[in-house]
């Protein structure tokens, strides 16, 4: 497989960082760039982050001695030194909409962590495992913008990687609507527990703009490609209720799931479609995708996010407590990890299908 040279706008946010630290040791990417606010521009990247690095594994040293550049002064020397770039900035979103679109434009792809551009008609949000085919708006994309290279590609929200994955291979058989309830840990807002004490021993009932996110996304994601446009699925519909709770990492949803009259699969369908699915990330080989992409457990207690987030390297969704509901037809409870199935990995993995189909090209 060839290499490809990567940079990382935003680099400095817990997001930034677990961004640099999946780039070590990756078998395709090297990490060559890493780019900031202007306050940060022009020291080493261990400088910049002295005194905030939020992760809890040592800081690469391939990323240590990188000089952290402009991310809008220097973006012309930065989209000539990379093949692309993955972008995790904090701004404002039309500022991040405009910035994406002028490294694009640059011919350099940006493959974002961030929500500004997830309902651009023509900008693919994908789950590599569910909605592959979306990456074929490219081209209309790319004709928009009047680009031979350039592109912009997102993931979707961190916390739909629990509950719409395990949803997913159960569309077939008529699911109607789901009732959703999310427990969010404080990494998904970039948070440490030094930085962000009021959430010791808490739980708040609410994370601005979450559950129309948790509603709306995975109609994006369900959708289809029509007259150069992705236009969302009608359905299943979802209500969603979203909390932050007092966990450093990995997102826990308790699903409530309703299929059409008389089409509901038995549980032992559902528990055998869960334990074969697999999509075009396991097809393709990914580095970044499970094995097993969704993982079952009989135990009553399970799954627990101490004990299952680093399942398959923190990569694989982790389903349990299955059961028949008195008002829906079933309900379950299912966990992914904050930030490495669902925000920079989940980036990290759409990458990988991008340079796997060839609309990332190594210069």
């Amino acid at each position: 497989m060839k290499e490809y040279k990567v940079g990382v706008i935003g680099c400095t946010g817990m997001v930034g960082q677990r961004f640099i630290t999946l780039m070590e040791n990756h078998p395709w990417f090297r990490l060559t760039a890493v780019a900031a606010s202007a306050r940060s521009a022009g020291k080493t990247y261990a400088q910049a982050v002295e005194g905030r690095w939020a992760l809890d594994i040592p800081m690469p040293q391939e990323a240590a001695g990188l000089t952290v550049l402009d991310a809008e002064a220097d973006a012309e020397m930065l989209a000539g030194m990379v093949d692309f770039c993955f972008c995790a900035v904090d701004m404002k979103k039309e500022e991040i909409r405009a910035l994406e679109e002028k490294y694009a434009k640059l011919e350099c792809p940006i493959v974002s962590n961030n929500s500004a551009h997830r309902w651009t008609d023509d900008v693919p949000m994908v789950v590599p495992e569910i909605n592959a085919d979306h990456i074929q708006i490219i081209e209309a994309q790319r004709k928009r913008l009047g680009t031979k290279r350039g592109f912009i590609a997102v993931k979707s929200n961190c916390s739909l990687q629990s509950y719409v994955p395990a949803l997913h291979p159960l569309k077939k058989y008529g699911l109607e609507r789901a009732l959703v309830c999310t427990y969010q840990a404080i990494s998904g807002a970039g948070k440490t527990f030094a930085r962000w004490p009021e959430m010791v021993d808490n739980c708040i009932p609410y994370i601005g703009g979450e559950e129309e996110k948790s509603e709306q996304e995975p109609l994006k994601l369900w959708g289809h490609i029509e007259d150069g446009k992705i236009v969302k699925a009608q359905g299943p519909s979802i209500t969603a209720q979203c909390f932050r709770v007092a966990c450093q990492d990995g997102h826990m949803a308790a699903v409530f799931m309703k299929f059409a009259d008389g089409k509901a699969p038995s549980m032992e369908q559902i528990k055998a479609d869960w334990a074969t699915f697999r999509g075009p990330a396991q097809e393709l080989d990914l580095p970044s995708a499970p094995k097993q992409f969704l993982h079952y457990f009989e135990e009553e207690n399970r799954p627990q996010t101490r004990l299952d987030r680093n399942l398959e390297h923190g990569m694989a969704v982790s389903i349990g407590r299955l059961r028949p509901d008195t008002q829906y037809d079933y309900k379950f409870v299912c966990r992914s990890h904050s930030t490495l199935r669902a925000a920079p990995g989940g980036a990290v993995r759409l990458a990988e299908l991008l340079c796997a189909k060839g609309y990332i090209e190594a210069r």
